[in-house]
């Protein structure tokens, strides 16, 4: 087991967009079991590679409440999208920030599983919003910066007062 390194916003590393997976190995297979404990340490529900300075088009997601469903999508696309809901959203790179954003309601997503194997899901509510919010990390996207300049502004002096205290 490997407990990664989770980049913390406004790291530009973030902002780098993930190249697809084209190798479906033993080692892909053991880093997405190490982002899974990564996760699940931190504590959080999602996880993109991204926000691991690895910029593969990788996600785990766990919403499940015994934390035993270890979902991995590997170049995942959402592939159609409906109705709109806003939603309370956190970020493993954006500690302690908490903000209603707006997705849409339903998602289906096709990717490839740890083995390479290909697969469709429907997703809609928690699930939902979790696949947009990683996905958006695998395009160099994180939550924060689709809120208004206002409210950024002031998660960033947050996070800039928070990182002094642990200095």
């Amino acid at each position: 087991m490997a407990i990664l390194n989770i980049l913390h916003y406004p790291d530009d590393r973030l902002y780098t967009v993930a190249k697809p997976v084209t190798v479906f190995d033993s080692h892909l297979q053991q880093f997405i079991h190490d982002m899974g404990e990564t996760m699940y340490a931190a504590p959080g529900i999602g996880l993109a590679a991204t926000q691991v300075n690895t910029h593969q088009r990788i996600v785990v997601i766990d919403i499940s409440e015994d934390k035993n469903s270890l979902m991995a999508l590997v170049n995942p696309e959402i592939i159609k999208m409906d109705g709109k809901t806003m939603w309370e959203e956190g970020c493993l790179s954006v500690p302690g920030i908490y903000e209603e954003v707006e997705r849409a309601e339903r998602v289906t997503v096709r990717a490839f599983d740890a083995k390479g194997k290909i697969f469709e899901l429907e997703a809609d509510g928690l699930l939902a919003i979790c696949i947009q919010h990683e996905l958006d990390h695998l395009d160099g996207k994180v939550f924060v910066e689709k809120l208004s300049k206002l409210k950024l502004n002031r998660i960033l002096q947050k996070l800039k007062k928070n990182q002094r205290k642990t200095m």
